[in-house]
């Protein structure tokens, strides 16, 4: 449920993009996101970092997006965001007696400081990864928009009703162009929960193979 929770915004953003487009979208993920932080607040007592962190990089690359109307920064919040993520867990590597990893699991799990290590290292990587990843699947849209810019002098196009203002070429090119805006809308909510959910299912694998080592190790002794 928490890992579902998590994604609250992401959820919706998608189901916003599908009905009304990008910006109603954007706004309706910033929206979300000041009532997931709100929630926590009023219901738990606290609000999580993460969440804290989230919704202040929505606010502003979300804000820029419908100010301006350039769609190119929300397209760029998620790597943002991972990539904070990413140095914030390799940070803690170095810096305090425990990294983050171990905060948060070694209530419930009990595994030696080498593995802890090992796992908190590893999910450093996995924001990164996500990070470059994201603006891996977003380039092919940016390369489309640029490249109908430059052919037709606008500074905006409207994505979602090519129909209405170009034809010909022109008309195939901006639709080529909104078919990779909606292949990264996707990739935003099923690629990388998916991934994620992937990635915690290993690790759960990774810990439950030490915990029997250490079982085994309390027998002999």
């Amino acid at each position: 449920m928490k890992f579902l929770a998590d994604f609250f915004p992401v959820i919706l953003f998608f189901v916003a993009y599908k009905l009304y487009g990008i910006y109603a979208a954007t706004a309706v993920a910033i929206a979300s996101s000041v009532i997931q932080v709100t929630y926590g607040r009023l219901r738990k007592g606290h609000v999580e970092k993460t969440h804290l962190i989230t919704l202040a990089i929505l606010v502003l690359f979300g804000g820029l997006t419908i100010i301006l109307q350039d769609r190119t920064f929300i397209m760029w919040k998620p790597s943002v965001i991972n990539w904070l993520f990413g140095a914030a867990f390799l940070a803690s590597q170095f810096i305090g007696g425990k990294n983050l990893v171990q905060r948060m699991m070694e209530s419930s799990i009990d595994v030696p400081d080498a593995i802890w290590r090992k796992l908190n290292l590893t999910w450093s990587l996995f924001f990164i990864l996500l990070g470059f990843l994201n603006l891996y699947v977003a380039n092919d849209f940016f390369v489309a928009e640029r490249q109908l810019m430059e052919l037709t002098g606008l500074q905006q196009i409207d994505f979602d009703n090519c129909g209405r203002h170009f034809q010909g070429n022109e008309l195939e090119m901006c639709n080529t162009a909104h078919s990779l805006e909606e292949s990264w809308v996707n990739f935003k909510l099923f690629g990388m929960m998916g991934l994620t959910m992937g990635f915690i299912v290993l690790q759960a694998f990774y810990l439950a193979r030490h915990l029997r080592e250490n079982e085994l190790k309390r027998e002999e002794s």
